[in-house]
């Protein structure tokens, strides 16, 4: 029987592709650098063997699946080649990998991961399925008909995919230090809509997503009226969102969600469509929704004291802007104090504006040092560019996290993609 082995196995999607054939009983083991990184605690407590980096990992029979952070030179690569082995890259793997199930691609700028988690929940109330999440989650069954998994744009590389079906949430911005504007963005997509095989949902509300082209249906969702699928009446309360979806005009069915802000009810739209379109039952999909609990690092929240403190990946102006909104919905009582750490020097350049603006819509700014790409040169920017664009902001030291103690009775939102949770923690151990 043939051993998949990883090369990179810690990477978030190498990590849950490795779960999800480990559940489908395959063998699997893989590699990479011994310090901690918080996707190994769900291939430990799988019993996937995880091995440091070196050339006598690789065997004959092997199959090995590279990660994109590795090049061809990589000691155990370059092993793989010599006895021959089979050696297929993240992308490609999986691209081939989906061809035997019914495949469903999402993708978009923002919300990507919390949709993916959220249909897979759904889907699997219905019918088997595996799933594949970008935050280091996956899940394999034998028996699944359905695939779900979460495709990123960056560096195109979501154009290694022919899938089924394609939820695409929004095109924006982002990942500065690769697309050059928002029409090289849309371009990506415009590419990928192209590859997929029966039919597309997409935010109709999304002035870029309205232009996308394709052989296959498009199928639009959203507040507009101008959607195929629309939310309407929707009313916000401390406890969640509740709204009524109407198809084309006529009304389908009420739902609830047990989450806050405007953009998880389009993330619940995209997935009551394509539960619609797979002919899934409505009670199925409702009880579904409400069930959800939720994506890693996504308005993950805990109560420590007074307080309540979010942990979020919101790395991008309109990411924390939506984290804001949430929180304002769920404690519209209390004070929210923003805790931000930038991720790349290239992408606070570019919406150095904007972060400043979605920022200010919380009470009180802290900002963390920039977390920096070993990729990029950082010219002269610093953090405090950014903090004299935010009234009353203050830099945060590791060391000196227990000035938030002084917001008794607030909520804490500690944002970004980089190592922010170093700063929570040092928070926490203060307390």
């Amino acid at each position: 029987m043939t051993i998949y082995h990883f090369v990179g196995i810690k990477g978030s999607g190498m990590s849950a592709l490795a779960q999800v054939l480990h559940d489908m009983n395959y063998q699997v083991q893989g590699s990479d650098f011994e310090k901690h990184f918080f996707t190994q605690v769900a291939l430990e407590k799988s019993g996937i063997k995880i091995l440091p980096f070196q050339k006598e990992n690789i065997q004959p029979g092997m199959t090995v699946i590279a990660g994109n952070a590795y090049p061809d030179t990589h000691e155990e690569i370059e092993e793989a080649m010599k006895l021959g082995l089979p050696v297929v890259r993240y992308h490609r793997f999986l691209g081939d990998f989906m061809k035997n199930f019914t495949s469903i691609a999402v993708t978009g700028a923002h919300g990507k991961t919390s949709t993916t988690g959220l249909l897979a929940h759904v889907m699997r109330g219905a019918k088997p399925t595996s799933f594949l999440i970008g935050d280091g989650t996956g899940k394999g069954d034998e028996k699944a008909e359905y695939f779900v998994f979460e495709a990123c744009e960056y560096r195109r590389h979501f154009l290694s995919y022919y899938p089924d079906y394609a939820i695409m949430t929004n095109i924006d911005f982002d990942h500065p230090d690769y697309f050059a504007n928002v029409e090289d963005v849309f371009s990506a997509f415009q590419e990928m809509s192209w590859q997929v095989n029966k039919g597309i949902f997409a935010c109709g509300d999304d002035e870029q997503l309205q232009k996308i082209q394709a052989k296959v249906p498009v199928v639009f969702y959203g507040f507009g009226d101008e959607n195929d699928f629309q939310a309407r009446n929707v009313v916000k309360t401390t406890e969640g969102t509740t709204f009524d979806v109407f198809v084309r005009n006529t009304f389908y069915e009420t739902f609830s969600i047990a989450a806050y802000g405007d953009h998880n009810v389009l993330n619940s739209l995209a997935v009551i469509a394509l539960c619609h379109y797979e002919e899934i039952d409505a009670k199925i999909v409702r009880e579904q929704l409400l069930s959800f609990g939720g994506v890693k690092r996504r308005f993950s929240e805990k109560k420590v004291g007074s307080q309540v403190i979010i942990d979020d990946y919101a790395h991008h102006p309109t990411e924390i802007k939506a984290t804001v909104e949430a929180a304002r919905q769920k404690y519209p009582d209390k004070e929210v104090v923003a805790v931000f750490q930038p991720h790349t020097f290239t992408r606070t350049q570019a919406f150095l504006e904007d972060f400043a603006s979605s920022l200010n819509l919380a009470d009180k700014v802290y900002l963390c040092e920039i977390f920096g790409s070993a990729r990029e040169n950082h010219g002269k920017l610093t953090i405090n560019d950014l903090k004299e664009k935010i009234p009353n902001a203050q830099i945060l030291n590791e060391e000196e996290t227990a000035v938030l103690r002084n917001h008794e009775e607030s909520v804490i939102m500690f944002m970004g993609a980089g190592d922010i949770q170093k700063f929570q923690q040092a928070y926490e151990n203060q307390l």
